[in-house]
């Protein structure tokens, strides 16, 4: 992987971990074109650059972070992470498996893009309004709602969670916000049991080079993601989900297209 393919893989990053237009649909897609191999590091890169992200989101939302005297902040997050991590570990070879077929990623792209056509006519009474309002097991159910964007790859976990905690109650706001703050612990995970897969079967990878990749590639991510955090809140309480619908339509049909094509 070189310095130019790396940052645009960080820009892409940056740019859909938190748009609701899944970030691995969008990474899948950019590999090819633009010449990445599939290696132990490559794949090891596109979760680790999500540490990135979540340093993004605690920057953001530093108030709410580091106020200890929120203890129940913590514990919500701590509940819904569970199902993640349980479903993450038990169908590891399902999710491995799922991650390498580009046809159910741009098929769940596509079905993902036609319910966004209608969510917005679905959940227009919300009942929760912010964070704080949302209780252990209002946390844990949203959490469950993430445990389908692990079976789906190409649904993306930003709208697996805010679609689900719009269907709960919470706000176009509440639920972005609870989706950014989940993030958290979702990618942390995901991060320190990469680089500990990596570390265990392939050392190597980690060498001085990469690693450089992955602190450049991680800036990258980080500027990027502050920008699209800042961004996302106010397009979304404006404008909705239709047009995300669309652009996810488009994306899906243009993968099938390269796949049919044999270009990716």
């Amino acid at each position: 992987m070189t310095s130019i393919q790396a940052i645009i893989l960080a820009i892409v990053e940056g740019l859909t971990e938190f748009l609701p237009i899944s970030s691995t649909a969008h990474m899948k897609l950019t590999n090819p074109i633009i010449g990445v191999q599939s290696t132990p590091f490559s794949d090891m890169f596109e979760i680790v650059i999500q540490l990135a992200a979540i340093l993004a989101v605690v920057v953001v939302y530093y108030k709410k972070f580091f106020d200890f005297s929120r203890i129940q902040f913590y514990i919500k997050l701590v509940i819904a992470v569970i199902p993640a991590l349980i479903f993450g570990a038990l169908l590891k070879k399902h999710i491995d498996s799922m991650l390498g077929n580009l046809y159910v990623i741009s098929g769940v792209m596509i079905a993902g893009g036609i319910l966004f056509l209608f969510v917005d006519r679905w959940f227009q009474h919300p009942s929760i309004e912010h964070e704080n309002q949302v209780n252990n097991g209002t946390a844990f159910r949203i959490g469950c709602y993430q445990v389908l964007s692990i079976l789906f790859p190409g649904l993306s976990r930003s709208a697996a969670t805010i679609i689900g905690g719009m269907s709960l109650g919470l706000s176009r706001k509440a639920a972005a916000e609870f989706s950014f703050f989940l993030a958290v612990p979702t990618m942390l995970a995901a991060t320190v049991k990469s680089l500990m897969d990596l570390h265990k079967d392939h050392p190597e990878a980690l060498n001085t080079s990469n690693l450089s990749l992955l602190g450049m590639s991680s800036i990258v991510t980080f500027i990027v993601s502050i920008i699209v955090i800042r961004f996302f809140i106010g397009f979304l309480k404006k404008h909705g989900f239709k047009i995300w619908g669309y652009y996810r339509i488009i994306v899906g049909a243009v993968m099938l297209i390269l796949l049919w094509r044999g270009i990716i």
